[in-house]
């Protein structure tokens, strides 16, 4: 396994200056964001450290040499949109930069991309595999096309009031993944794996490797810390966040050395990428700098 980091936590950077700062810190690889630029509309989207739609032969030479000079390998680019996001409009501006994401991805090489499958929030799960089998085969199709993979991360995007009911994301389950694989038959389609949301979900994060050790094509490292307190208080049907709080690895719930040691047994030899959404590291340029040591320290004992 490679130990790496998602940039996305890194806005404010350039390339140059993100590349510089991961590989001082040491980590070997990083998912490079990949949003349209300067179309942020939520914490953490709209950082753009590629801008995909501006990729010519100059800069992707450039990307690929600099990344190497610093011994830096890039695991995926990464974009997560709600791909069935009700406004048709806006879906379809997204899926367009997905595919712009895609396209990138095959010419630097990387050949792979980090992605949500989306969901209209307040539709039910069967009308949303209805859609989800109408928007994502072309998409899928097009990236085989391209010798491109997809991994879809397991994030509910259930945190706030505009994602409630159902949240922007419907891959969240074994049960939905299992129903997603059946509807999307397709090799290059899998997953990226972040254990964080199956704590809050209260499902098993170990058990899920077993079942989907070949989907596995990319791993997040994410912490959550649960509050049952409030939990007592406010029950699973309140908003997320009422009752846990994401955090850096070590600081929250996830056993990091029985989860590192279930994908050692899965065989996993792939990519991995911290991702850093703790606000208790966000006052300053220092901070975030800080939350990338720390994690990167922590997780030094279990992937080297």
């Amino acid at each position: 396994m490679k130990l790496g980091i998602i940039s996305s936590i890194m806005d404010g950077w350039n390339y140059e200056e993100m590349i510089d700062e991961i590989s001082r810190i040491g980590y070997e690889s990083v998912e490079v964001a990949c949003w349209p630029v300067g179309k942020g509309e939520r914490r953490y989207a709209g950082v753009s450290h590629i801008d995909t739609e501006g990729l010519d032969e100059e800069k992707k030479d450039h990307i690929l040499r600099y990344a190497k000079e610093h011994n830096v390998e890039i695991s995926a680019l990464a974009y997560y949109p709600n791909t069935l996001d009700p406004d048709i409009e806006k879906r379809e501006a997204q899926i367009r930069h997905l595919y712009s994401v895609i396209d990138a991805s095959h010419m630097l090489g990387v050949n792979l991309v980090t992605s949500f499958i989306g969901r209209i929030p307040y539709k039910t799960v069967e009308e949303n595999l209805k859609e989800v089998e109408k928007v994502w085969p072309p998409i899928l199709e097009y990236a085989r096309s391209k010798g491109v993979r997809i991994a879809i991360e397991n994030c509910p995007m259930l945190f706030s009031k505009d994602e409630w009911p159902g949240g922007q994301n419907l891959f969240t389950s074994p049960v939905l993944f299992r129903k997603i694989f059946e509807i999307l038959p397709y090799d290059n389609f899998g997953i990226n794996f972040d254990p964080s949301h199956f704590v809050w979900q209260q499902m098993d994060y170990i058990k899920v490797l077993y079942e989907f050790a070949p989907k596995m094509f990319h791993i997040h490292f994410k912490d959550i810390k649960m509050y049952p307190e409030k939990l007592a208080e406010c029950g699973v049907m309140a908003y997320p966040l009422s009752y846990m709080s994401p955090k850096l690895p070590g600081l929250g719930d996830v056993r990091w050395d029985r989860f590192v040691s279930a994908l050692t047994d899965i065989g996993y030899d792939g990519y991995t990428a911290i991702e850093i959404e703790d606000k208790a590291f966000e006052k300053s340029r220092q901070d975030i700098v800080k939350s990338m040591e720390l994690s990167y320290r922590y997780l030094r004992n279990y992937v080297i």
